[in-house]
């Protein structure tokens, strides 16, 4: 099921006196897309009760077809998703006449079972239904008698999650009662089938919601059901199916008489459409600047357009602007948003602009015995302030609030109380203030201070805000003024003054202790040094109250006990300290000495494995270097520093006669990654063949000695040597792109008795890295033919056609025995001659 309503009509009286006829019907939804049982097999039978106990049990009977009920998707060009909003619905009606009773009747139909996955429901599966609604009786309609509202049958509005949308749940009432609308509880049923009979005792059991749903919140705090029209509206929750109950109150001539319910389901889908929402009202009543965002989550929308109704004309095309008005007043803003194939959505709102609105209180009073005065504070520079919402914080009652501007309220004992004011302004602005309030059980004297110091010339006032009665006693006899709140003491020795206040019956006492100094003393210390641009504070000792101090500067000196001073020269400072009419005086001398300066010099660039001389200046009579571990002589102003890597070193230096703080330089010295050199392997040439050479590594290349290369300063010369040398070794230097080389070389020996394929006689495959691969030794050949290699049975075990590619010792992986090989080799030499070997090498196992 996806929702029922059970509802009745007045027929008129019955046949006997005292009865009356009535019409009970009810209305069965179900999801299309349901495998559920169909309705033409619904059987419905609906207890009727009086006081929850059963006293009839009515069967109702099909009075129409099952009929379907559908929302034309199509007719929506800006929807996007794969929704179908499809019910249908039958209804059962039977005729009953019940006795007219002072209690009325409950009605009811249990059933199971709703659809599975409610998403707002704790319990997943088999949760049971129970339909209900009211006959008033004689108690609450004494006169005339009542058919119930029935719903509108508007149940398939699309709803996507997410999105702003409105549901209309409003009813008509042939009776033209008045009718208010709220959330509230779905039944559940306790147990049993369609076919269970009704129970004997009605017991309305809530539905199991899962939070942070409820009745009164079905579909979350985003949604709202308007109490007069029944139109549920606002920003849907996520995808998913939702209980949705709403309950109608019946007024007659302003009475409430009987109460009906309709249970849906609401079956929220994940679809999007372009839309743009803006709530009915904005009021800024802080400043000038308005934020403004469209309320909806669609993700269709491709463009903003924002009118703000200022009259600059200025417009916005971001999603979320922040826009400050030039002015006060009243402005229509509006939005218009498109999408895809041409959709478009707009939204306007009403902006008032009025600054400045800060809600604030006071509140006069002594103890709970008497009533505190409330008084309004709050600022409202445009309009007027036209309302008030107190709540005195009074826990126990609900009593505590008042709607004028200055209440007064008696608490009935002392506690904390959290007072709140809620206020509008004829502007529409609205804000509220909390202040925590102590309410005593004794008025709070405000005494100036509790204890104070004064010497033995000085005449002393202890003012107190308070007002009342108020009487001053002491041990010591020099007061004046003792029944006011402003007495006037002047005792020779420290005394303690007694104060009582009395303010209609609230009553309190407290104490002011007067200590009494016969002079007064100040004492600055010994003079001190600094280092130029620091700051000291001066910490007189003294008892007095009052300081003024004086450089011999001139430099104005905050008149306070422990200033903070900054001299950039030797400076003398004097301090007059007083106690009322007793002063003293003090002075020290407080020496600015120079910071030590420390130059580290410029920074550099070294090469890697270089060093370089650190040439650091100082005026200092200690200096040292950091990082020490790649410095010599780092205690010293020119170390050599030889660092691996780039470096920052920091110069540190001190002086142990002057300023002892240190000063510090830095500089970086950048090391130039190494040069790797490569001038190649040594290698084997006959007189007259050209030898490419080719070293790696750098940027510019110089080759030495200059004998037979076509040009000694590119990376790759051709040598040619003649048959005068036996062998010549080739140094390079390879430069990176600044000034940093590496050297290294390469010797060609030549080979005198022309081009020849040299095999070795034997090789030894044991994996240690020696003589593990047998290579033909090319002399004079610029291609190999092939390379092959054969046992004893002339199986070929090996064969190659590549430069220094050699055989392994191996046949298809498996390791060969130790034995004698036959190779045979041919190659065409540098001057396009063919050159042929064959021979023996020996496996050495």
């Amino acid at each position: 099921m996806a929702g029922g309503e059970l509802y009745y009509e007045y027929m008129g009286p019955g046949t006997l006196f005292g009865t009356s006829t009535y019409r009970i019907s009810l209305r069965l939804f179900r999801s299309c897309d349901s495998n559920g049982p169909l309705l033409e097999n619904e059987p419905v039978t609906v207890g009727i009760y009086a006081n929850n106990q059963q006293v009839y049990m009515l069967p109702l009977e099909p009075v129409q077809p099952i009929t379907t009920i559908s929302l034309n998707t199509a007719a929506f060009p800006c929807l996007v998703g794969n929704v179908s909003v499809c019910y249908q619905y039958g209804i059962w009606s039977a005729v009953i006449t019940l006795p007219d009773n002072v209690a009325g009747y409950t009605l009811s139909r249990i059933g199971c079972c709703r659809v599975d996955n409610i998403s707002n429901l704790a319990q997943a599966t088999n949760v049971g239904s129970n339909y209900v609604t009211r006959i008033p009786g004689t108690a609450t309609l004494p006169e005339g008698h009542n058919s119930s509202p029935q719903f509108n049958l508007r149940d398939t509005a699309l709803v996507c999650a997410s999105k702003s949308f409105k549901l209309d749940f409003g009813a008509n009432d042939p009776d033209k009662d008045s009718l208010s609308y709220t959330f509230c509880d779905a039944y559940t049923s306790g147990s049993g089938s369609n076919n269970t009979p009704p129970p004997q005792n009605l017991n309305l059991v809530s539905l199991p919601y899962a939070f942070p749903y409820d009745g009164n919140l079905p579909l979350g705090n985003g949604v709202r059901i308007n109490a007069i029209t029944g139109i549920i509206s606002g920003i849907a929750p996520p995808e998913g199916s939702y209980v949705v109950n709403v309950c109608i109150t019946e007024w007659r001539n302003g009475k409430a008489i009987s109460e009906h319910r309709k249970d849906f389901i609401l079956k929220v889908q994940n679809c999007d459409f372009v839309e743009a929402v803006l709530p009915e009202k904005i009021i800024q009543c802080n400043d000038y600047t308005v934020h403004f965002e469209n309320l909806s989550t669609s993700s269709s929308i491709t463009s903003y357009a924002w009118n703000f109704g200022d009259p600059s004309g200025q417009i916005s095309v971001d999603p979320v602007v922040n826009f400050r008005y030039t002015d006060t007043g009243s402005y229509k803003a509006t939005l218009f948003v498109t999408g895809p194939n041409g959709c478009v959505g707009s939204a306007s709102t009403n902006v008032l602009v009025y600054p400045g609105f800060k809600p604030n209180f006071n509140i006069i009073g002594s103890c709970y015995l008497n009533p505190f005065q409330f008084k309004d504070a709050t600022v409202s520079p445009f309009g007027t302030v036209n309302s008030w919402a107190w709540n005195f914080g009074e826990l126990n009652t609900d009593t505590d609030t008042s709607s004028i501007k200055n209440p007064t309220y008696k608490y009935p004992s002392p506690s904390t109380k959290n007072i709140s004011l809620v206020v509008t302004n004829t502007k529409g602005c609205i804000d509220s203030l909390h202040k925590d309030f102590i309410v005593s059980d004794r008025p709070i004297l405000q005494l100036p201070f509790k204890d104070t110091l004064i010497c033995s010339i000085d005449t002393l006032a202890i003012p107190v805000l308070n007002t009342g009665i108020f009487s001053w006693t002491s041990s010591d006899t020099h007061i004046l003024n003792a029944n006011t709140a402003t007495p006037l003491v002047y005792p020779k020795t420290t005394s303690k003054y007694y104060v009582s206040l009395s303010d209609n019956g609230c009553v309190n006492s407290d104490s002011v202790t007067v200590n009494v100094l016969p002079f007064i003393k100040v004492t600055l210390g010994s003079d001190t040094t600094i280092c130029q641009t620091d700051t000291i504070r001066l910490r007189p000792v003294s008892a007095a109250l009052g300081y003024r101090w004086t450089a011999s500067t001139g430099v104005n000196i905050a008149g306070v006990k422990y200033p903070l001073i900054q001299p950039l020269v030797n400076t003398q400072y004097i301090v007059t300290a007083n106690l009322g009419k007793c002063e003293d005086h003090d002075t020290v001398i407080v020496k600015a000495v120079s910071y030590p300066l420390a130059n580290a010099g410029p920074d550099a660039t070294i090469c890697f494995g270089t060093n370089i001389r650190l040439n650091g200046t100082a005026t200092g009579s200690v200096v040292r270097w950091t990082p020490v571990n790649s410095l010599l002589n780092a205690n010293t102003v020119n170390p050599f520093a030889a660092p691996s890597k780039t470096t920052n070193y920091i110069f540190w230096v001190s002086d142990t006669l002057g300023c002892p703080k240190p000063a510090t330089d830095t500089l970086l010295i950048t090391v130039i990654p190494r040069v790797i050199a490569n001038a190649g392997n040594d290698t084997i040439a006959l007189p007259g063949q050209p030898i490419q050479l080719i070293a790696t590594g750098g940027q510019r290349y110089i080759w030495s000695p200059e004998t037979g290369l076509s040009d000694p300063s590119v990376y790759n010369p051709i040598a040619t040597l003649d048959d005068t040398v036996d062998s010549v070794k080739y140094k390079v230097r390879v430069y990176d792109g600044q000034f940093c080389f590496a050297e290294d070389d390469i010797v060609i020996r030549l080979y005198k008795q022309g081009p020849d394929i040299i095999v070795p006689s034997a090789f030894t495959p044991n994996g240690d890295g020696k003589n593990d691969v047998l290579r033909p030794i090319p002399l004079g050949i610029t291609k190999l033919h092939y390379f092959s290699m054969y046992n004893r049975w002339g199986q070929l075990v090996f064969t190659t056609t590549e430069l220094g590619k050699g055989w392994d010792g191996t046949y298809q992986g498996t390791a060969q025995p130790g034995s004698t090989y036959v190779f045979i080799a041919e190659g065409t030499d540098y001057l396009g001659k063919t050159v042929f070997r064959k021979g023996t090498a020996v496996l050495i196992r």
